[in-house]
């Protein structure tokens, strides 16, 4: 078994593969005509200064095979700097299918939409797109949290006032040309096309020859059809003036977010190096560690005030700061400890009274308006006799209730197991964090592989008996091995990265800085709602 940390440098290896694109016919491509590929117009974008919190990185990884390679799901997106305001960047890399949208193309933007309207910062798209990869049109098009929800939100955040500028630097095809038009400010560079029919389809659908400059060039909209504000010459004009027009924006963050996080300033320094995280947990949840000693490399040194120490002992919260920030913190202990009864509670396991003491905790942290952070390493909750008797459905179920309903910002990072409810409980994605991340060692799954293939294993079986047939020792093991093997894979956290379920996966060191630039970027002046729960079960 690697380590944690040699887990983690083999993930870093295959990222830097991920960011290459479509490979060199791609970046061939690309140069013949005239354009940068998508990296290095960030490059051109983008502060130099200021670190890239790139989002969605293994969006698509290992889901489209038979269509080809479809590295980060065709487009990049992250949150960036430029000329001194964070931004939330969304860029088709047209190395990679020509910057079609895959089904998970969608998804990745969607998310970064939610995003950019949760922390309420401009978003800046660089458009470059053929539009819909149209044999998995079924799976883009109408519903809810499809194609065209994107358009929706544009229109949405410009109604609440969030910036929204589109670069059209390569082609805009059919129903993707709403984008840029629905953003605030819309840029074009010559040569790039932007129509909502090309001339092959209006000759078939109307009878007309037309030419591409015609139908949807840069001079035509920017003198014609008015569509265009400004017209560039090139890619680097163009995104000079992007960084121009968004330096015109009052400067309402601190310019040096993300600078200040990852260059791990003297101020407010954690009590143990960040890097200590590599000796402490173990990267496959078969050996025990004290969340307590992870939380000191996070929190800013001699900040950490444990609430309810001694109760619900499975489960750590507390009060701390970070980078000066008053944060609540809920933390899965990754050790066995003894319950105030004497009883032995295992790590990673929620039992009732650690559920009770979750639920008043952010309760709490609601009352007093400070963010929460939680730290998963969640096998689940408690199961048996003792357990049902002791009400842990109901204690779950008021976990899940204050989470849901809480109004205060949420970051959750998931360090190792997130399975079954123990991901509702703990705000896994369908309970809105801000932001969710995920180190190397994370597993995604309702259950473990073992639990689950012994459960599965065990059906197989009575089928098989039912049947009239009795399988031997030999093939229920190798049954056995089969499924754990299928099971396991889909734990894997690229698995469940690849399809939205987190917003990145992150080197376990850089967990300080992500969470101090999510703290830096939440908005001061937020809307809270009035903290309610509704009906708890008593």
């Amino acid at each position: 078994m690697a380590t944690l940390l040699e887990l983690t440098e083999e993930f870093r290896v295959e990222e830097r593969f991920l960011r290459q694109g479509g490979g060199e016919t791609g970046r061939a491509r690309q140069e013949r005509l005239g354009r940068l590929t998508v990296r290095a117009r960030l490059d051109r974008l983008l502060d130099p200064d200021a670190p890239f919190l790139e989002l969605g990185l293994w969006a698509g990884w290992g889901m489209y095979e038979e269509w080809g390679h479809v590295p980060a799901a065709g487009v990049v997106t992250g949150i960036g700097r430029v000329s001194g305001r964070p931004v939330l960047v969304v860029a088709n890399d047209a190395t990679v299918k020509a910057g079609a949208f895959f089904p998970q193309t969608v998804k990745k933007v969607l998310r970064a939409q939610r995003i950019a309207m949760s922390l309420r910062i401009p978003v800046i798209y660089l458009v470059d797109s053929s539009g819909v990869f149209l044999p998995l049109q079924d799976e883009i098009f109408p519903d809810e949290d499809d194609f065209g929800r994107i358009f929706r939100n544009n229109a949405v955040m410009s109604a609440s006032g969030i910036p929204q500028y589109s670069a059209v630097m390569g082609d805009c095809v059919a129903g993707g040309a709403y984008l840029p038009v629905l953003s605030d400010k819309l840029l074009m560079t010559e040569g790039s096309q932007m129509y909502l029919a090309g001339p092959t389809l209006v000759k078939a659908a109307i009878g007309q020859t037309a030419e591409p400059e015609e139908l949807g060039g840069a001079r035509m909209h920017a003198e014609i059809s008015g569509t265009v504000d400004f017209r560039e010459p090139d890619d680097a004009s163009c995104l000079e003036r992007l960084r121009s027009l968004v330096a015109l924006l009052p400067q309402e963050r601190a310019a040096d977010w993300g600078e200040a996080a990852f260059g791990d300033p003297e101020e407010g320094r954690p009590a143990r190096p960040i890097r200590d995280v590599y000796d402490l947990v173990p990267p496959d949840g078969g050996a025990e560690y004290e969340a307590r000693e992870v939380l000191r490399t996070l929190v800013d040194a001699g900040s950490l005030q444990e609430y309810k120490a001694e109760f619900g002992p499975a489960l750590v919260t507390a009060f701390a700061r970070l980078g000066g920030r008053a944060v609540g913190v809920v933390a899965n202990q990754g050790r066995r400890v003894a319950s105030g009864t004497g009883e032995l509670h295992f790590g990673g396991v929620i039992y009732s009274d650690s559920a009770d003491k979750g639920a008043r905790f952010v309760m709490d942290c609601n009352q007093m308006g400070i963010p929460l952070i939680f730290l998963q390493d969640v096998r689940g909750f408690m199961v048996g006799k003792r357990a049902e008797q002791s009400g842990i459905i109901r204690s779950g179920a008021k976990l899940v209730n204050v989470v849901s309903n809480s109004t205060v910002p949420k970051l959750t990072v998931i360090v190792g197991g997130s399975f079954g409810a123990g991901n509702y409980a703990l705000c896994g994605k369908a309970y809105d964090p801000t932001l969710i991340l995920a180190w190397p060692s994370a597993r995604y799954a309702v259950m473990g592989a073992e639990q689950a293939a012994r459960t599965l294993l065990s059906l197989r079986v009575r089928q098989a008996e039912a049947a009239g047939s009795t399988p031997s020792e030999s093939e229920q093991e190798a049954w056995f091995e089969e499924i754990r093997a299928r099971y396991a894979e889909q734990t894997d956290i690229r698995y469940g990265a690849a399809r939205g379920w987190i917003d990145a996966v992150i080197p376990p060191h850089h967990t300080r800085a992500w969470l101090l630039s999510a703290l830096s970027l939440l908005p001061e002046d937020r809307e809270r709602g009035t903290f309610r729960t509704g009906v708890l079960q008593v």
